[in-house]
């Protein structure tokens, strides 16, 4: 798998922190970074139902960068925000963009056959998804999952 983990000091504790370089058409890469955040979202206390909705949200969108960019990288990390502790996925390409942001997100559109729930799933099994895409250029996906 290609990429660098790397440990990030914030405040007295440790955020660890996994960053993945990945190239269009390398599939193999799907399966590594789904249980790399398996194994984060584990570390982190999750129960195994929410390392699997992380686990099946992170696929979505990266098996989206091994169609669909030419390159981009996923980066796995804790989050923190106030009290709360969860997992951080931030998904980067510079693929060709997402023309119909709307359509994509209501689920059901696909441009290779396939249903068309990727986006969209992965929205659903996240407490928190921000997508931005610009036609051209690439985009760039924001995911957050909290501990209970």
């Amino acid at each position: 798998m290609a990429g660098r983990a790397e440990t990030a000091e914030a405040g007295a504790s440790q955020l660890r922190r996994l960053s993945v370089r990945i190239q269009g058409g390398e599939t193999t890469v799907v399966v590594a970074v789904r249980g790399a955040a398996r194994e984060v979202a584990r570390e982190l206390g999750f129960s195994v139902v929410d390392q699997t909705r992380v686990a099946t949200a992170v696929s979505e969108i990266t098996r989206n960068i091994v169609m669909y960019a030419e390159s981009g990288q996923i980066t796995i990390s804790e989050a923190r925000g106030g009290q709360r502790i969860g997992i951080e996925i931030l998904a980067e390409d510079e693929g060709p963009g997402i023309q119909d942001l709307e359509l994509v997100m209501r689920g059901g559109y696909s441009t290779s056959g396939g249903f068309g729930r990727g986006i969209a799933g992965a929205r659903a099994l996240m407490d928190e998804f921000y997508l931005e895409s610009a036609v051209g250029k690439g985009t760039r996906v924001l995911m957050r999952k909290w501990l209970d």
